[in-house]
């Protein structure tokens, strides 16, 4: 059968009019550090979720499963009412930072379930109690708690039980690009008849309260059956609905006697919460009479018999249309087909129904994740003509990123929790998208190196809380993974691509070198690394002993970085001898990385640890004094990540760079003992470059194969089990440092305590893992064996070892003999209850003994590499691929 989705694929490329709208919608706005503007950075207070149905946001808008255009000029969301709760659901509720006892955190069950990449079909569930929803309760219990209790969620309110609530599916179906079906089912399922209010909802993206002037400002209206959108920028639309629903209709601005009632006089006017008070309280004067306004609503009250279901249909189409649902049913049942055609061909070699399962949602999740990111750091700074920020803005959060101008449609970590684009988070999330839509894969990663985007000293910007924090360099290594994927999956090699993304990835090589290395020596710092609380103290802040902290992590990046653009080198190199040069210089820079780290020439300090065979991190005092930090962590395992081979035929293509790499081995003989050669007698030499030759790398694998070290049944600990008895401990002045294996939440506040990498089992890093052993496969082939694991007496191949390790992972997720999902651990309703057990959450972290999903519940973002792990563990010749050097002309 046709593959139409592919299709609408191909015409968007250029185009890109199938995306036009999309899932784009935040499911959180408030308390964003772009709504923030207090003086000292308060971004949870200045916009809490109390204001948020009544205040009108500057720089985005948010929803439950909403819509919107590429420019966000016009929203589409539902919200509903069980009679019963004190305000609309409108959003998504959740605890700030301060407010959870592990830092903010979503307090709903919601679902992605299914996307085309276009979105051409969606489909989201949401999952509504029928008795008041618990806000107040999950306020005062998680305020109860403390650092070592678990979070309060909402299943431990009870109000799940029973069945007393609604399954809400929502869907999407669009007929031509600007021409979609929506469709809204609320389920109950419950025993008894319950009564639900569904209210669609269409409103502007409000500009025209921060503009010097009164400017032209977009309207709604009602007619027969539609309410008419007119948008000068946008152009104009019908919305077309069934039935006979109370059209409600305000402006979305802001009621500020609302939020701040002892400052501002009430003042006559339909505000952004005039839907919510006219339901609600029943204020007939909060509406506008004349039907017209920037906000608009339609009551549906439905009544629900047990078992049974309300529909609600509507359709939103820049085309007028006198009949807009004769064709509704068809159009939906066609575009779930063409998804079903366009997923069987990825899944065609998937034989296990639960893996498709998750598989497929997690690429739901991905797509679904989308979200319009607008943030002009500039005016943000200095304020709009109306919006006056304090003079202490000039010196506060991001002020140094003052080009920083984002306004696009990006891949986000979590669109509740994480609301903005993270940028080593992103260099993971293109990995599953590339399998499904290489095209928005590549914009994704060449969009963070645009000059908008990307520092002038070469940084590439962090996330919103903080723009200039330190990142692992991922970038490079996603940009050639992005390229291989389109490759292996689609057969196009997108070499222009490559091209542009390297010339940028240059600049930002060039920073890590210059700012990142004090003393010169090919020792790195980096802060914390994305790695949060993983040391012994914030690696981000000055030391208590004084000195600087050399980092294994920090240093390893920084090799692995070389060899991710030796490797592009590589591949440009096939069309243009230039790039052998480019070969050359990151070669070198790797050897001396490689050097330093093992500390070849006796004047940098040895980050390798004789005694534990393991690799610290160190503290130099700059007295001659050295302090190894013994934590056993993620920290010395990221040396495995620096690993390429080189094989003897790809010499002989690059023949500048085959004599510079000569010359290099023979007049730097030192740095020659680092790289392993294997000789083949039909080929030649095959050389690998690695930071552990192979006595290390099997001292080191010999540690992560254990299961009372870092070998969990579910992946590879942040953190080796070995400290949950032998805690590490760091004596300084009168202070004691303590670090224990904490394989679940975090029990400290550093980085406000909402992750933890101190025992849990985290995605990105295990994929790394994985992939680098692959690598290291590449190069030993079959004649390295591995004991597995550790302590066994069972020893294989470095490329079986890979496959059990993506199993554990995939097993996260799969039922095991007794039906239930380890993410779940003993949530008994989501474990065996029919409407819960085969919908996946995509968690942050995972227990690192149990492994229970933690943090973000959402968090598709790295963890839907799962779906990518499920395709490389039915197509072995893609994971071969994913690991080399392509050299064929």
């Amino acid at each position: 059968m046709s593959n139409h989705e592919k299709e609408r694929l191909i015409s968007s490329k250029n185009t890109r009019d199938w995306k036009k709208w999309g899932p784009y919608l935040s499911e959180r706005q408030w308390g964003t550090v772009r709504e923030d503007y207090s003086a000292w950075g308060d971004a949870w207070g200045y916009v809490p979720f109390e204001h948020a149905k009544s205040r009108a946001y500057r720089w985005g808008e948010d929803g439950i499963a909403g819509i919107c255009d590429v420019k966000q000029y016009l929203c589409f969301a539902p919200a509903f009412w069980n009679e019963k709760d004190p305000i609309l659901k409108e959003r998504l509720f959740g605890l700030t930072g301060p407010q959870g006892n592990h830092g903010e955190d979503v307090k709903e069950m919601y679902y992605y379930l299914d996307s085309s990449p276009t979105h051409s079909y969606m489909k989201m569930l949401y999952k509504y109690p029928q008795a008041e929803f618990p806000y107040q309760k999950i306020y005062e219990e998680n305020s109860k708690r403390g650092k070592k209790d678990p979070e309060y969620e909402i299943l431990d309110t009870g109000v799940f039980d029973q069945g007393k609530y609604f399954d809400i599916f929502l869907e999407y179906a669009k007929f031509d690009t600007e021409d979609i079906c929506i469709k809204i089912t609320a389920i109950n399922r419950g025993k008894e008849v319950s009564t639900i209010d569904i209210i669609p909802q269409i409103w502007f993206r409000n500009f025209w309260t921060y503009l010097p002037d009164d400017p032209y400002k977009p309207k709604l209206t009602c007619g027969v059956n539609t309410i008419y959108v007119e948008h000068r920028d946008l152009g104009n639309y019908n919305l077309y609905f069934e039935g006979h629903p109370t059209p409600l209709f305000t402006n979305n601005d802001t009621n500020w006697h609302a939020c701040y009632p002892q400052s501002h006089k009430a003042k006559k006017g339909y505000w952004k919460d005039g839907i919510n008070d006219y339901i609600v309280h029943d204020n007939k004067k909060a509406v506008n009479p004349n039907d017209e306004g920037t906000k608009a609503a339609l009551q549906y009250t439905c009544i629900v018999d047990p078992g049974e279901s309300a529909v609600v249909k509507l359709r939103l189409s820049a085309d007028f249309n006198k009949f807009p649902f004769r064709d509704f049913d068809e159009i939906f049942d066609m575009r779930k087909n063409e998804c079903n055609i366009f997923y069987d061909e990825i899944q065609k070699n998937v034989d296990n129904d639960d893996f498709r399962n998750i598989q497929r949602q997690a690429f739901a999740g991905m797509l679904l994740t989308k979200q319009f990111y607008y943030y002009d750091v500039d005016l943000w700074l200095k304020g709009d003509p109306k919006t006056q920020p304090p003079k202490e803005r000039e010196w506060g959060r991001n002020r140094q990123w003052r080009h920083l101008n984002n306004m696009e449609i990006i891949s986000m970590p979590d669109k509740w929790e994480y609301p903005w684009y993270a940028a080593w988070d992103l260099a993971f999330h293109v990995i599953s998208l590339a399998l499904v839509d290489p095209d928005y894969a590549k914009r994704q990663l060449v969009l963070l190196l645009r000059e908008w985007y990307m520092h002038p000293n070469g940084q590439i910007p962090a996330y919103e809380w903080n723009f200039g924090d330190v990142n692992p360099p991922v970038h490079a290594w996603a940009c050639i993974r992005v390229f291989q994927i389109e490759r292996d999956v689609y057969g196009e090699e997108d070499y222009n691509f490559l091209e542009r993304v390297f010339h940028k990835l240059m600049l930002n090589f060039t920073w890590w070198i210059n700012q990142k290395d004090s003393d010169g020596k090919n020792i790195f710092e980096g802060g914390f690394l994305g790695m949060d609380n993983i040391g012994v103290f914030d690696r981000s802040s000055p030391l208590p002993t004084g000195g600087t902290l050399e980092q294994a992590d920090a240093t390893s990046w920084i090799a692995m970085y070389a060899l991710n653009m030796l490797k592009i080198s590589f591949i440009l190199a096939k069309h243009n001898t230039a790039y052998e040069d480019t070969a050359s210089k990151f070669l070198e820079h790797f050897m001396y990385i490689a050097g330093a780290i093992n500390n070849i020439k006796g004047n940098n300090v040895n980050l390798w640890n004789t005694e534990d065979d393991f690799f610290y991190d160190v503290i130099n005092l700059h007295n001659g004094e050295y302090i190894p930090i013994k934590i056993r962590s993620m920290v010395g395992l990221i040396p495995l990540f620096a690993i390429e081979t080189i094989e003897p035929e790809h010499l002989e293509k690059l023949p500048h760079f085959k004599r510079r790499l000569e010359w290099f081995l023979n007049y730097r003989p030192e740095y020659a003992s680092l790289v392993s050669a294997w000789r083949d007698p039909s080929k030649g030499i095959r050389r690998r470059f690695s930071l552990l030759n192979g006595s290390r790398l099997k001292k080191i694998l010999k540690r992560m194969l254990d299961e009372n070290e870092f070998l969990s049944d579910y992946g590879i600990r942040s953190m080796s089990k070995y400290h949950e008895s032998n805690p590490y401990i760091f004596k300084h002045e009168n202070h004691e440092y303590k670090v224990y294996y904490t394989p679940g939440e975090s029990d400290s506040s550093m980085f406000g305590g909402n992750s933890n990498w101190r025992g849990p089992i985290w995605f990105p890093v295990n994929y790394m893992i994985i992939e680098s052993l692959n690598k290291f496969f590449t190069y030993y082939r079959d004649e390295y064996k591995i004991e597995y694991p550790a302590g066994s007496g069972e020893f294989m191949n470095i490329n079986d070892i890979t496959d059990r390790l993506r199993m554990r992972l995939i097993n996260l997720f799969s039922k095991d003999k007794n039906g239930n999902r380890p993410i779940y651990g003993k949530h008994e309703l989501l474990q065996n209850d029919p409407h819960f057990k085969d919908y996946i959450l995509y968690y942050e972290y995972f227990h690192g003994d149990t492994g229970e999903g933690l943090g973000a519940s959402h968090q598709t973002g790295w963890t839907g590499l799962v779906a990518e792990l499920i395709y490389m563990h039915y197509n072995p010749t893609y994971q071969d691929k994913s690991v080399e050097i392509d050299m064929e002309k």
